[in-house]
């Protein structure tokens, strides 16, 4: 389970520019790693952003900036109350803007390559052609078309190339810079100097086309990738499309429209059918049902009523409703899943160390390569336009853009899709483990039941003449207690005519609660205790009077909490809470995708064991007390089990630390993100079977691009090498080798972006 910094350090987004290949995302790590104070620092190559955990004592925003561009590259910091919209709308214009001057230079390098080729076939095919003019192949005037693309559409591999010679390193634009440049000096030397080449019975050709072609092409592959890569952040605008511009407030009894930034906790808004809801709150009057499905994934309409929580940028479908406002701006519910969609596609999944590792030395190996080509060919052949190719074409060829992309892509595709269908992924670790999960850890209450448990049954030891007595005092001690059974004993005592002032009336002295065990207090001098019989039986109180009834009651799957006066017992509460309607069928299919499937409970073996068979669960660890399901947890590890525990996020906290993956169960809009790596905004177990699926058609589709990634280079460099050369007669043309490389990174982001169509399966499935 991924751990997350510790409490001390401030977590800071940084903006991103000048990056060409995962080389300079590495480079720019080491930057910020380097830097006083920062105690982690991941860069996302796919969305151009730096995550920094860092000491605030010890650095600052500004600095870690500055580190980033004292490295060669731009960076700028996101300052954390940057409204949402407004981010997203500056990252989309200044995608727009990049993706303008690319095409412009594209399309002039389109136009110049296009003639180049043309005035070059003559010399590739050995003959004149009528039909090309003669000027065409003039090496000054192929000269002339060829300085703009080299000047202005490759200026910003050059530049890199430089900054990289500054900073003692190497990247992508190196390599382009290299197998670019020397092709256009061979050919520049060539122009003005021919007899240098005729004196040694050389032919004295140009290859302008070469430079130009390569350089286009790279420039085309960009603009496509960075196309795509701008699908992959689709999610991010999807959610942050959600928020309404303006909300309809009351102030000092008038009703004013006004910006959806101005409003403020405690005010009073009216929302009316067919209107989006701008905030969070609680409703104070009216009724409707609300579309949540746009933040929980729940097709279903939901009923608000007076009291009800409302979630902001959900769709009010029939009535009129006010409520109050109580999170607004970046506390609400959207502005939270946003927030942390944006951190797990800023994360880094461990699979992607692997493509770390190899992009780090990759480059300088492949710079040693291009050498060693060059002096065997020329040692070999004394051929220098064979040994010029075949060195150019392994420094094309072999861009590391496609690794640095394998990963983060996917990454970024996965979490946004999670958030579509109510899955809130805490980074990309998570996402990774989910995929490996083999035991599924259950808890009852709220996560396989409704979380709502209710009295059904109720009866004294001395009959009905004392039922009304006990159950006022059990709800008068009960009225303390925040737990779910404790509310379930209040509202039944209201239900048989126990008014509520009544119950408010009565005092109790020494309040205590016990952990997992019940509550006791001292009401007119007598010690009342409720709570589970094996805590009652522990104190030395006999339950025999109502041990049949008991029974009777738990093999029916009800909990039985146990009332007992001055150490006697005298009543008896059977309380049930329903199995949720889907948790049968998530359980059958979760099996069916080979999990182990158990279910924790506080509750003993024979309750546990009804409510089991009611879900299909096979097998039960009953009677663990809330301090006490960690440890269970840690035991199935200890069994070489890869646990996963889905709980309520609070209670559970424990348990779910300790698991390898942690799944939240949401509650509407109290969404416990911090305990858990994974959050299912719905209460719905058929999200963790989503969250499993989407896990490994997350890891199956990065397989893909770093097997496509590893392979492109493994074959391809050889060739550009000239393998081949000696026996088959096959050279790679650096023109092919630039268009190879640009193709093998669009397709990697091609790749990731199928994601987009995952779909979670039926449940016959």
């Amino acid at each position: 389970m991924a751990t997350s910094p510790v409490s001390s350090t401030t977590t800071q987004q940084l903006q991103l520019t000048g990056m060409s290949c995962a080389a300079c995302a590495g480079a720019v790590e080491k930057a910020l790693r380097g830097a006083p104070g920062v105690e982690t620092a991941t860069v996302n190559f796919a969305a151009e952003q730096a995550t920094v955990h860092y000491d605030p004592r010890q650095t600052d925003p500004a600095a870690l900036a500055a580190a980033v561009q004292a490295a060669g590259y731009g960076a700028e910091a996101i300052a954390p109350d940057t409204d949402l919209a407004d981010q997203a709308d500056a990252e989309t214009l200044q995608r727009q803007r990049h993706q303008r001057q690319l095409t412009y230079r594209v399309a002039l390098g389109l136009f110049c390559s296009t003639l180049l080729v043309i005035g070059h076939t003559p010399m590739m095919l050995g003959r004149d052609i009528p039909a090309i003019p003669h000027v065409l192949h003039n090496p000054w005037f192929q000269l002339v078309l060829t300085v703009p693309v080299m000047v202005w559409c490759g200026q910003s591999f050059f530049v890199g190339a430089w900054q990289g010679l500054r900073h003692r390193r190497a990247d992508m634009n190196t390599l382009v810079a290299m197998g670019t440049g020397a092709a256009f000096l061979y050919s520049l030397v060539v122009t003005i100097w021919p007899g240098l080449l005729t004196s040694q019975g050389l032919v004295p050709d140009v290859y302008y086309e070469v430079a130009a072609v390569v350089i286009t092409l790279v420039m085309l592959g960009r603009l496509l990738e960075s196309r795509a890569r701008g699908q992959t952040s689709e999610a991010i605008r999807k959610l942050i499309g959600l928020q309404v511009k303006t909300a309809r407030v009351v102030r000092d009894g008038e009703t004013l429209d006004i910006p959806l930034e101005q409003v403020q906790v405690g005010d009073t808004v009216v929302v009316r059918p067919g209107e989006k809801i701008p905030v969070d709150g609680r409703v104070l009057s009216g009724e409707s049902v609300v579309d949540e499905s746009m933040i929980s994934g729940e097709p279903l309409p939901v009923t608000k009523r007076s009291g009800d929580e409302v979630v902001g940028a959900t769709l009010n479908k029939t009535g009129q409703f006010t409520f109050r406002a109580e999170r607004v701006g970046r506390d609400t519910v959207l502005a939270q899943i946003v927030q942390l969609v944006r951190q797990a596609q800023g994360s880094k999944a461990p699979i992607q160390k692997l493509a770390d590792r190899v992009t780090g030395w990759f480059v300088p190996v492949v710079m040693a390569v291009a050498l060693l080509t060059f002096i065997l060919w020329f040692a070999i052949t004394r051929n220098l336009v064979l040994a010029m190719f075949t060195t150019i074409s392994v420094l094309i060829i072999a861009c590391p853009c496609a690794l640095g992309l394998a990963t983060p892509t996917s990454i970024m595709v996965g979490t946004g899709k999670g958030a579509e269908h109510g899955i809130l992924i805490k980074d990309a670790e998570s996402l990774e483990l989910a995929h490996k999960i083999q035991t599924l850890v259950l808890d009852k209450t709220g996560t396989l039941t409704e979380g709502k448990p209710t009295v059904t049954d109720y009866r004294a030891v001395q009959g009905t003449a004392m039922e009304l007595q006990w159950l006022g005092r059990a709800a008068a001690l009960e009225q303390n207690s925040e737990h779910p059974l404790g509310s379930a004993v209040v509202a039944y005592a209201q239900s048989q005519g126990i008014g509520a002032k009544e119950i408010e009336r009565t005092e109790v002295d020494r309040f205590g609660a016990v952990i997992g065990a019940g509550v006791e207090g001292w009401i007119d001098g007598q010690h009342i205790q409720i709570g589970t019989g094996r805590w009652l039986a522990e104190q030395g109180i006999d339950l025999a009077p109502l041990a049949p009834t008991a029974q009777a009651w738990e093999q029916a799957a009800k909990t039985t909490a146990w009332l007992a006066v001055d150490g006697r017992v005298e009543a008896i509460f059977g309380i049930a809470d329903a199995l949720k309607p889907s948790s049968a069928a998530a359980v059958q299919r979760l099996q069916r995708m080979g999990l182990e499937v158990i279910m924790l409970t506080g509750d003993n073996a024979q309750t546990g064991r009804a409510i089991a068979d009611q879900a299909g669960i096979q097998k039960v660890i009953a009677g663990v007390r809330p301090d006490g399901k960690a440890a269970e947890i840690d035991a199935l590890q200890r069994q070489g089990k890869f646990v996963a525990m889905v709980g309520d996020g609070i209670n559970d906290a424990p348990a779910l630390a300790q698991a390898n993956v942690g799944i939240a169960i949401g509650t509407g809009t109290d969404i416990a993100m911090a305990a858990s790596d994974i959050t299912l905004v719905s209460g719905d177990l058929n999200g963790i079977v989503a969250a499993i699926q989407l896990s490994r058609a997350t890891m199956a589709n990065i397989r893909q691009n770093l097997f496509f990634a590893f392979i492109y280079n493994t074959i391809g460099i050889p060739v550009a090498a000239g393998v081949l050369y000696p026996t088959f007669g096959l050279l790679l043309n650096p023109i092919v080798a630039g268009a190879a490389m640009a193709f093998s990174s669009v397709s990697v982001v091609t790749n990731a972006l199928r994601l987009k169509r995952f779909k979670l399966r039926s449940p016959q499935t």
